[in-house]
């Protein structure tokens, strides 16, 4: 993925303004469609950055319980991935944020890849993270991707080699997505030297900016990884937060992440 896309400018053009960018995860159609949309208003507002939007699958491996639980909920709420993309639609073209789909292939292969990445190009959508899609079984993808001069994101892990590294690094663009630990979403991360040694490690075989996810939740935690990394991604929490104090609670979480 020799050249630099529109989401790694961005990127790299807010970061001359920030030491770290905020990127956050919402599941389309949690709690509504009409919800989804107000949580988005809510952050863009406080301050995120960019924002990775979740089309809702029945069973997304990579998350922990409460993304999990949110994408059960979506559909049982009747949403679609048609929906998911008409409201993604309108989310781009409202706000003024790079937004990014995650999802897994299994809607790519149910909707045709071509025909999905095109859509992302034609809704305004940045990249894709495809969490079970690795580099050597998608390169239909890939291709596509490349084609409408889109960012696949893929993901390090602290079990990653570092030849396996810089080979996911040379099929991504836009960022790297490094789990801040083994396991799924929404667990305890321990912010420590270990954690430091990782990164750094991450650094070194990327040059493309570095997004780190998995268990951030506090300003101690944006703190801890300011210098560190790039991008700080915080899913589960706002999730937890919709579900315990409702949407009107995402707006003042994501300032005191900022503040």
């Amino acid at each position: 993925m020799p050249e630099q896309t529109k989401l790694e400018l961005a990127i790299r053009q807010k970061l001359q303004q920030k030491k770290l960018l905020l990127m956050t995860h919402i599941v389309l159609g949690y709690p509504s469609f009409d919800d989804s949309l107000r949580v988005v208003e809510d952050m863009v507002k406080a301050g995120v950055d960019l924002m990775e939007l979740q089309i809702p699958f029945s069973e997304p491996m990579a998350d922990g319980p409460v993304i999990l639980k949110a994408n059960a909920e979506a559909l049982k709420a009747g949403a679609t991935v048609e929906k998911s993309l008409e409201i993604a639609e309108r989310i781009v073209s409202e706000f003024d944020i790079p937004f990014l789909f995650m999802t897994y292939y299994n809607i790519l292969h149910t909707y045709g890849v071509n025909e999905f990445v095109s859509r992302c190009e034609s809704i305004g959508i940045q990249g894709c993270i495809i969490p079970d899609l690795p580099p050597a079984e998608g390169l239909d993808y890939l291709e596509a991707m490349q084609a409408d001069k889109l960012a696949p994101v893929h993901i390090f892990t602290p079990n990653t080699p570092d030849d396996r590294m810089r080979f996911l690094s040379d099929n991504s663009a836009g960022f790297i997505y490094s789990v801040a630990r083994k396991g799924v979403t929404g667990k305890e991360t321990t912010f420590s030297d270990d954690l430091s040694d990782y990164l750094a490690r991450c650094r070194a075989n990327t040059t493309l900016p570095l997004a780190v996810g998995f268990g951030v939740k506090s300003r101690e935690d944006i703190d801890f990884l300011t210098g560190k990394a790039d991008i700080a991604v915080v899913g589960s929490e706002t999730i937890r937060i919709v579900e315990d104090q409702g949407v009107s609670a995402v707006k003042g979480f994501v300032e005191s992440l900022v503040a």
